[in-house]
């Protein structure tokens, strides 16, 4: 479903359904396409369970990942995606987007995630350009709050990156636990073969999977927020093998990061994981630089949004209430 918005400057979030996507999954009616990965195919579903779409509460809105057909019969991948529902099952916080429910043993897999009405970091600094330097504070204080959450569940992230962080209305929310792992576990990935996303790794990943510690999702936090700030990577672009050898060695870029950033997170980007702050520190420090009130919003329960981006969550919203809206009653009688 594509949906006119008023004043909209970018392209539409909720797609049409093709003829062979589900129309339902578990208790969930399929009302739209958001995405597909390397794993499946991604749809908004609304809880059957959960109200008619015409009352005050309304439905119970999810992201409902379903698996390819294809992968469905291997046992490896079955496991992974088992691992995934665990993973995101043991973390709690308001800053990540929550596991709602899932059927790993269905014939077709599938998971239902919080959906968060609004654009992927990336895509908001893709449409609004840099952010301003309180608004990289306020996301930097929700992606800590949210790390912090992860990191208390035992959890490592490994893969925090631009894409994986979500932009509502009142904060900012991390997702895809697709390949983190649980502190101590055996990552199933030879030293050597590269995990998580070029641009946005540290110095571990580069290494392989096996080195990567909680202090990794500091250091990516850290690239995420420079990103942020600049609307670059700190490690610049060019031919894979530069960017990687650049991580390796730590050598960030960070000229362009205004100075009130760069000194709240120059120390995440030291090439050694002993020397970068944990999230507990991390938090103490962007709260004191954040001030008072400043990441909770004071206008109709916004964050500290600049202008395009809060137009670019409104238009999510008006996409997603005119799909709710065209299903008509949902209630499972």
């Amino acid at each position: 479903m594509v949906v006119d918005v008023p004043g909209e400057r970018r392209r539409a979030v909720l797609r049409a359904l093709p003829d062979r996507a589900p129309r339902r999954v578990g208790p969930y009616r399929i009302l739209a396409r958001l995405g597909a990965g390397g794993m499946g195919e991604v749809y908004l579903g609304a809880d059957t369970r959960s109200g008619t779409g015409h009352d005050d509460v309304g439905p119970q809105l999810a992201a409902v990942k379903t698996v390819r057909p294809e992968l469905v019969g291997d046992g490896a991948f079955r496991d992974r995606f088992r691992r995934e529902m665990d993973t995101a099952r043991a973390v709690e916080s308001r800053f990540t987007a929550r596991l709602l429910t899932g059927d790993a043993e269905a014939a077709q897999p599938w998971l239902a995630t919080e959906y968060v009405a609004g654009p992927t970091l990336e895509r908001a600094v893709r449409e609004a350009g840099p952010l301003p330097v309180e608004t990289v504070r306020a996301l930097g204080l929700d992606l800590v709050r949210g790390l912090s959450g992860i990191h208390h569940a035992r959890v490592q992230h490994r893969d925090l990156k631009p894409s994986n962080v979500l932009i509502g209305r009142n904060s900012a929310k991390v997702i895809d636990f697709g390949i983190a792992r649980a502190f101590g576990a055996d990552t199933m990935t030879a030293t050597g073969a590269v995990i998580g996303s070029p641009g946005h790794m540290s110095p571990e990943h580069v290494l392989g999977g096996r080195h990567v510690v909680a202090a990794s999702d500091v250091f990516c936090l850290a690239s995420l927020l420079c990103y942020a700030a600049t609307g670059r990577s700190p490690f610049g672009d060019g031919p894979l093998a530069a960017v990687l050898y650049r991580i390796s060695q730590a050598e960030a870029d960070l000229s362009e990061v205004p100075a009130d950033v760069r000194e709240l997170i120059e120390d995440c980007l030291s090439r050694d994981p002993a020397h970068r702050p944990d999230t507990a520190a991390l938090e103490g420090r962007f709260r004191a630089a954040a001030g008072a009130g400043e990441t909770e919003g004071t206008e109709a329960g916004w964050a500290v949004w600049p202008p395009v981006v809060r137009e670019s969550v409104a238009a999510h919203e008006a996409e997603v209430a005119a799909a709710v809206a065209a299903a008509g009653p949902l209630a499972t009688p």
